[in-house]
Parts: C-alpha cells; sequence; structure tokens
C-alpha cells in the first residue's frame, strides 16, 4: 500500500445513549458527539465507483451509534477505545481520530471530551 492515505470524515454524529459514573446517568440518555477521520486510500473505491470498494460510512455510523447504545459506558475515555477497536476492525480504514464529546458533563463549559488516534 501508498504511504498517502485520504481522509474520511464524520462530523458531530449525535447519539443519545446513557453514558457516564453519575446515578442520573444511568437513566437518562444523554447525547454525545462523535467527530470520526478515517485515513483510507480511495483510489480504487474512485475508481471502480463500487461501494465493497470502498470504506461504507454510513453503514459505520450505523454500526457505531448501535454499539454505543447497546453498551450504555462509564466512561467516555471506554466508549472511545471501543469504538476505535470497532472501526479499524469492521472497516477499510488505516488510522482513526475519534472525538468524543459529551454536552451536559460540566455545566460551566459547553462540552467535555476525549480525543484518540489509534492505528490499525
Amino acid at each position: 500500500m501508498n504511504n498517502q492515505l485520504d481522509t474520511i470524515f464524520i462530523k458531530q454524529l449525535r447519539i443519545e445513549t446513557i453514558v457516564g459514573i453519575l446515578p442520573r446517568e444511568r437513566i437518562t440518555p444523554q447525547p454525545i458527539f462523535l467527530d470520526v477521520k478515517l485515513s483510507v486510500d480511495v483510489r480504487t473505491p474512485a475508481k471502480t465507483g463500487d461501494i465493497l470498494d470502498a470504506c461504507d460510512y454510513t453503514a459505520l455510523a450505523d454500526q457505531v451509534a448501535a454499539f454505543i447504545i447497546e453498551q450504555k459506558f462509564l466512561l467516555i475515555e471506554t466508549l472511545a477505545e471501543d469504538v476505535a477497536e470497532l472501526i479499524l476492525r469492521d472497516f477499510k480504514v488505516e488510522k482513526v481520530l475519534l472525538t468524543v464529546s459529551k454536552p451536559n458533563a460540566v455545566s460551566a463549559a459547553d462540552c467535555v471530551g476525549v480525543e484518540i488516534l489509534r492505528p490499525k
């Protein structure tokens, strides 16, 4: 594979889920936002026009959202690690930069979050 990779991105994927350690957070779903940058080589799918050669970002977004809702994470750090692992395992991606934002975590802040970069 060529060392030059391209980027596919998803900005502000909103997911309503149970996440957090506080008692109220374990009962009431709250929004989180994901920004995902995927390092991929788009040349083959660009030439073939075949989704089977590409990273299907719609399927990725759907699978990630379902996974997060099902898991009911305590920490966004765990959420980020597990989502990055899922993406690298199940999709044609060489590297993922994932930002998880939790807007209701600190009342005096717009949001808090974690950003991780993981290679395959």
